[in-house]
């Protein structure tokens, strides 16, 4: 095996949101980005009250990190979403998968509901894991 391989076994939900298995071949670099936030360089929130927004920056700030490593958004393996109780999740998701949309198969994705986050005003945060073969 030389390159990651991202599966929708049969007998499992089908999306074209998520993959629901990861297979990382022997050698790869692996990459883990810890919890983004919406904020700038600076440190300031961004976006407000606005979860659509706030993660849209969250996902700039994946990219961001991700580069660093020398990987892109193509070279995600798996993605944790984080949302703070009550907001509209259709809204989170619906911006980050607008920076997941040209990807051929999705990778895995979590998400799960939280009282507060870190970050004052934080309404989301993304930690992830890629794979580069190199």
């Amino acid at each position: 095996m030389d390159q990651i391989e991202l599966l929708q076994p049969e007998g499992l939900v089908k999306s074209p949101a998520f993959s629901h298995v990861a297979v990382v071949p022997p050698g790869a670099t692996t990459i883990h980005v810890g919890g983004q936030n919406a904020v700038d360089a600076t440190g300031q929130l961004v976006g407000g009250d606005d979860v659509g927004a706030q993660t849209r920056r969250v996902m700039e700030n994946l990219t961001t990190a991700l580069a660093a490593a020398g990987a892109g958004i193509e070279h995600l393996v798996s993605v944790t979403v984080v949302l703070v109780e009550g907001v509209d999740i259709n809204a989170a998701y619906g911006a980050a998968s607008a920076s997941l949309a040209g990807l051929p198969v999705p990778p895995l994705v979590m998400g799960m509901f939280v009282r507060g986050l870190g970050v004052p005003g934080a309404l989301v945060e993304v930690s992830a894991l890629a794979a580069v073969v190199r």
